[in-house]
């Protein structure tokens, strides 16, 4: 039986665009690339660090907290209330700072790859003055988490959601990645996806409450196998 009238329970109308747009940015079919990156889990599983779901999720929970997740959520939250608010300088200064804190070879094509890419299918299909604005302001080397903020920022959606997709997204593919690399099963796969929810949950709260200028990491073995992995014999992944 068709609805006569609205369901009380489906979002408004701009709340439904929002969400579509969400699910379709951070959705592995976004033709970004990510599927090709590891983070270094790959020398991570090479070198024994990684063997299991218990070890996987130790080192997960690790990254973010207090690495590199940690640091995209940080530089997210500045460029999405940079661009929100039309601030071209303090949008110009967080890219600045995110392509400085890229601690190896790796993980700066990881981030820049992903963020041109998405930078450029994005103003093609869903068009911002944001996206042009960050353009505008910023020609240097684009870090992923400034570009999808600018994006969600220029197409009015809220930052709480956004960046919660964001993490969800870089949380599901560094799993996804795990789950080949093991290997582990699909099960256990989405099992460390759900233990993760908490401490995605808490980054993006201590996100909100970090200045610019205290982004930073402290996982020096995560950063070490990033950097281990541009000689890796055999790989998988791009890094």
């Amino acid at each position: 039986m068709l609805w006569k009238e609205p369901h009380p329970a489906l979002p408004e109308d701009g709340e439904g665009k929002a969400l579509y747009r969400l699910m379709t940015w951070m959705s592995p079919a976004y033709p970004v690339g990510a599927f090709s990156y590891s983070g270094g889990l790959e020398w991570a599983v090479e070198a024994g660090d990684i063997r299991d779901a218990s070890s996987l999720l130790s080192w997960l929970t690790t990254i973010i907290r207090d690495g590199s997740v940690f640091c995209d959520a940080a530089i997210f939250f500045h460029a999405h209330r940079a661009a929100a608010s039309g601030d071209d300088k303090a949008l110009a200064a967080t890219a600045e700072v995110a392509a400085a804190l890229i601690g190896s070879k790796e993980r700066f094509l990881e981030t820049t790859a992903q963020g041109q890419a998405f930078l450029q299918i994005t103003q093609s299909a869903w068009p911002t003055p944001a996206l042009d604005r960050l353009a505008a302001a910023w020609d240097g080397p684009l870090a992923y988490p400034v570009a999808v903020a600018a994006a969600c920022a220029g197409h009015g959606i809220a930052l709480a959601p956004a960046l919660s997709a964001f993490l969800h997204g870089v949380t599901s593919n560094l799993v996804s990645a795990a789950v080949r690399l093991i290997p582990l099963g699909q099960t256990d796969g989405q099992r460390v996806l759900a233990a993760l929810e908490g401490p995605v949950a808490q980054t993006a709260q201590r996100a909100f409450a970090t200045s610019l200028d205290e982004v930073g990491s402290a996982t020096l073995r995560a950063d070490i196998a990033s950097m281990r992995h541009e000689t890796q014999y055999t790989r998988l992944f791009r890094s």
